[in-house]
């Protein structure tokens, strides 16, 4: 009897109320999708979002960087100028007395003059050195391993096209197991005969400091400068004049140098992508060598 008191009070007619939620939730956002497809439509395809702001001080600055860094200069020689103009219209005796409010007040402008051209000379007297693309002194080479399989061969020669094509790189030594297995790009010219390149002495070069340490910190080492590093003198088989050197490690195993004409030439998204050259390549060479 209670149950069917219970089942009498419930409509059984009536639609789940959840339902209902539900329907009213999936109009709306049926007609929000329409109307922004409408505003799109009507507004058409250009861009409407935030635009980047232009830096006119910037720009004009640094399209005027001679006069910029000349200006204290000209501040300074004014100020001079006012000041003795000053004194010599308004009578006030040429020596200083330091009782004087105008005395203590023109000895203050002197002092901020001077400074003003001192600081002028500075900035003209330093300037950032500009970088520039260098041509490599040396000459072109292409040597390849004769005992490596066709495909290991195109994929040296694969990841040199990629490097050279958009990076600064202009030459590429790769070691492995011992033997240098591929030298391309530009190379330094021997002294017996300017035409031949110098070939990699490898067992000189694995006793070297920079073979040695990049095999055991296992990490990508770069040398922005390489005049600044005094291990430019183990890699003699680069060109004379090259700017910049990644040393990429292939595992345990072996070595990629890959040297640039550019100083801080490789960027961080280069360094990257040549870490994982430099992986595909190990991979590659661990099933021949």
């Amino acid at each position: 009897m209670e149950a069917g008191n219970l089942l009498g009070f419930i409509p059984l007619n009536q639609p789940p109320q959840r339902l209902c939620v539900h329907s009213r939730r999936l109009s709306s956002f049926l007609s929000f999708v329409t109307v922004k497809a409408s505003i799109s439509s009507q507004g058409g395809s250009g861009y409407r979002g935030p635009k980047p702001r232009r830096e006119w001080i910037a720009d004009w600055v640094s399209k005027n960087d001679d006069f910029v860094r000349s200006l204290p200069i000209y501040v300074g020689g004014l100020s001079l100028l006012a000041v003795l103009f000053n004194r010599t219209v308004s009578g006030i005796a040429p020596v200083s007395n330091a009782s004087s409010s105008q005395s203590r007040a023109d000895l203050l402008t002197l002092g901020l003059a001077v400074t003003n051209i001192l600081n002028g000379l500075v900035w003209l007297s330093i300037r950032p050195k500009t970088i520039s693309v260098v041509n490599p002194n040396g000459v072109e080479c292409q040597r390849v391993a004769s005992n490596l399989p066709d495909f290991v061969t195109s994929e040296l020669l694969w990841a040199w096209d990629s490097l050279s094509a958009v990076t600064c790189c202009r030459s590429l030594v790769i070691v492995y197991d011992g033997k240098c297995i591929l030298q391309i790009g530009f190379a330094a010219a021997s002294s017996s005969n300017g035409s031949d390149a110098v070939a990699v002495d490898t067992n000189k070069m694995i006793e070297g400091s920079l073979y040695q340490g990049v095999l055991k910190s296992a990490s990508q080492s770069y040398l922005a400068n390489l005049s600044l590093y005094p291990g430019k003198s183990q890699l003699p088989f680069l060109p004379s004049n090259t700017q910049a050197v990644i040393l990429q490690p292939l595992a345990d195993k072996g070595i990629a140098i890959i040297g640039g004409d550019t100083i801080r030439g490789f960027t961080s998204s280069d360094q990257a992508w040549i870490t994982l050259i430099g992986e595909k390549l190990d991979a590659t060479l661990t099933k021949v060598i």
